[in-house]
């Protein structure tokens, strides 16, 4: 893992990003998930590794609230278009002209977004888990905030398992998490608009077991180049690790059409 070099986001925030790989090859930018990070998403599950060998340059970026970025705690940092800035960010601070991307979760919602608005520099996209990124809806709110104030046992099941993926990373920051859960769903972000897909070349990715799958094959069918891969036996939180997505998502990043 590399020492993080900080790049400032549009409103002075500090973002980590991290880069391996040779500078004349093509890039992949990677984006983690909610609750998690470069490290988290990307390098222990050997995809930092698997890209490496298959000849890309990968960029890596924590996103704010998450890893070596800064935390605010404000939920008004966390509106979805500033984490859709943070990556064009992080593209022109290392002059990066085109790239493939790499989204898991909620770092899939922000790369549908970017795919949209930077339709011409994105040649090629793989977005895991999503639509789950966004509102995360299924997170319980007050139970979570009222865990983060006094520790009040969660009940709900799914935030249960939020609160899990959220301890077992190390470095996260339980008050910033909540404000990206409460920012985002305050400024009444949807999921993905399939009327409105990217037109670019996109493969979906999501465990079988997760809840949201057929949102996902939707979003596929609805984007001119979409396809669709069911990581199998995966749930939400676990399938960023299968060698089934991993092999998909880097085979589709290296094909001609």
């Amino acid at each position: 893992m590399p020492e993080p070099q900080y790049v400032m986001s549009a409103d002075g925030l500090r973002l980590a990003t991290y880069s391996w790989g040779d500078d004349a090859d093509a890039t992949v930018l990677a984006v983690h998930g909610f609750a998690s990070s470069t490290r988290d998403n990307w390098v222990s599950t050997g995809w930092v590794r698997d890209l490496l060998r298959a000849g890309y340059r990968v960029l890596a970026l924590d996103q704010r609230g998450h890893g070596a970025s800064e935390k605010p705690h404000d939920p008004r940092d966390y509106a979805l278009r500033a984490l859709v800035g943070d990556v064009e960010t992080v593209l022109d601070t290392y002059l990066v002209d085109t790239a493939r991307y790499v989204g898991y979760s909620l770092g899939a919602r922000v790369g549908w977004e970017v795919a949209r608005d930077l339709e011409d520099r994105l040649e090629r996209v793989v977005l895991g888990g999503v639509p789950d990124g966004v509102p995360l809806s299924r997170l319980d709110l007050t139970q979570a905030r009222a865990f983060v104030v006094d520790g009040t046992p969660v009940t709900d099941p799914v935030t249960q398992n939020y609160v899990q993926l959220i301890e077992r990373v190390g470095g996260n920051d339980l008050g910033a998490l909540l404000a990206i859960a409460e920012g985002m769903r305050s400024a009444g972000e949807a999921d993905p608009d399939p009327a409105a897909a990217p037109a670019q070349p996109i493969l979906f990715a999501t465990g079988t077991l997760d809840g949201i799958i057929e949102g996902s094959r939707a979003l596929a069918a609805a984007c001119p180049q979409g396809r669709f891969v069911e990581i199998p036996g995966r749930h939400h939180f676990n399938a960023p690790g299968s060698r089934v997505f991993r092999e998909a998502g880097i085979g589709f990043l290296g094909a001609s059409r």
